[in-house]
């Protein structure tokens, strides 16, 4: 099956020269393409195209080099302009083995529609074509609309990619942190052992026979698994994040009020419920205009 190539597309409020300045000079480029760690021009020759290598690096200490050039630029009579590229790898670690794409800068009103198209070979022969379709093709195009996203906000909004990416990182990693922490205490300690402290704390708070601390206790840990599921499906993760950050203190004084002497427990849960507080006051303050690849178009139309 033949592979639908890479295509992302995205409307940058700016005028053109800035867009082209923002991805044509490699100091700017490397700093918001999540796909390249470093980009570095070669001394041109005379009448031949602008060649370069990149820099990738993938982790553990690994990194993915490899070689670039510019095989063309048009500027067309409406102002549009396109650049073409050829680009590859001779490093047997990589699933890229080459590949040609382009970039297009259209013109707009108040605008300009930056859209790229690229599709590469890929080595490892049947496994690394099984590896691309389902796993790699999906990342890096994922990774290609995130990059535009953050460009178009270092462009209109003057935030640093840097910055952009930090937020982005830590807000995805509070997420899973989340979702793990309440998936973990609903199904583990509730549900599945009904360990010993979870049912004295619940007839501490709330006086009742054992029997109905157990019901109570299953059904606290439904809602915990619950809301460790929305921290993955609900997309509006702030309100989830004001949630906590009321939820918390309440849980921190229905403790003191329950029995005071769990607060200088070993493992306390004061300092678990301080701490996942703070999480959620910082996690607050950096959800507010997250970079994210939905911003961007990913199928040609016409």
């Amino acid at each position: 099956m033949k592979n639908t190539p890479i295509y992302v597309e995205i409307s940058i409020d700016s005028d053109i020269e800035e867009v082209w300045k923002a991805t044509q000079e490699p100091h700017l480029h490397e700093q918001w393409d999540l796909r390249f760690s470093s980009i570095s021009y070669l001394p041109r020759v005379d009448d031949q195209p602008q060649e370069f290598t990149y820099c990738t690096n993938i982790g553990f200490g690994m990194k993915v080099e490899g070689w670039g050039r510019s095989v063309g630029e048009f500027h067309s009579e409406d102002g549009s302009r396109t650049s073409s590229l050829h680009f590859g790898t001779e490093q047997a670690i990589s699933i890229i083995r080459e590949g040609k794409g382009y970039w297009k800068y259209q013109p707009q009103p108040e605008s300009v529609l930056f859209l790229t198209q690229y599709d590469y070979q890929v080595n490892f022969g049947r496994l690394g074509s099984w590896f691309d379709r389902l796993i790699f093709r999906p990342m890096i195009g994922w990774a290609t609309a995130l990059s535009f996203d953050v460009l178009k906000r270092w462009i209109e909004k003057g935030e640093n990619p840097a910055s952009q990416f930090i937020r982005f990182f830590s807000y995805w990693l509070m997420t899973i942190l989340f979702s793990g922490i309440w998936i973990f205490h609903g199904l583990g300690p509730k549900i599945y052992a009904m360990h010993p402290a979870e049912i004295s704390m619940m007839r501490d708070a709330f006086p009742m026979d054992l029997s109905t601390a157990k019901d109570m206790l299953i059904s606290m840990g439904i809602l915990e698994v619950s809301l460790g599921l929305c921290w993955i499906l609900y997309k509006k993760r702030k309100n989830l994040f004001r949630l906590q950050v009321l939820l918390f203190p309440l849980f921190i004084l229905e403790l003191f009020i329950a029995n005071p002497s769990y607060m200088i427990h070993p493992f306390s849960p004061l300092t678990f419920q301080l701490s996942l507080w703070v999480l959620s006051l910082i996690g607050l303050w950096i959800s507010h205009d997250v970079p994210t690849a939905s911003s961007c178009k990913r199928r040609r139309t016409g």
